[in-house]
Parts: structure tokens; C-alpha cells; sequence
């Protein structure tokens, strides 16, 4: 099955951090796994997380900077 039709398998790592199909992103600001903290999004421990294939993505109180390009949000963890 491709990636396209399960996007908590598209996960592709970079340099700066990954990148997830806007899609699920757009699954974790509903859900309000991730939400919008000033510049940044901050990860809700009290929310449910959606299933990805790879684990520990997205750490409780984590925080994430995001940049959609195309079909694809890029989000970098900030300290």
C-alpha cells in the first residue's frame, strides 16, 4: 500500500527535523495532539496522538516549528 493511502508511514527525515503530509497534519491540529504556542506548536500530552509508524515523533510538551511546501509540512524541534 503506498504511502499516499497511509500517511502515518510518510515520514521523511532531514537535516533540520522531517516532514509529514499536510494531511495528518492537519489530523493533529483537529485532534489538538499539536497546538499553536506564540510562533511555535507545542505537543498536548492531555490529547490523543494519531498512530505513526516511527515512535516518540512528536514528545509530550515538545515543540515544533512548521513550514508547509506543496503537500508537505516540514517541522523542525526547537529547545
Amino acid at each position: 500500500m503506498a504511502d499516499e493511502e497511509q500517511p502515518f508511514t510518510d515520514v521523511r527525515f532531514t537535516a533540520e527535523g522531517f516532514s509529514i503530509p499536510e494531511l495528518k497534519w492537519r489530523e493533529l491540529l483537529f485532534v489538538g495532539a499539536l497546538r499553536r504556542e506564540g510562533e511555535y506548536f507545542v505537543r498536548d500530552p492531555e490529547r490523543p496522538l494519531p498512530s505513526f509508524r516511527v515512535p516518540d515523533l512528536f514528545p509530550d510538551r515538545a515543540r515544533f516549528r512548521s513550514h508547509v511546501d506543496g503537500e508537505r509540512v516540514h517541522l523542525r524541534r526547537v529547545e
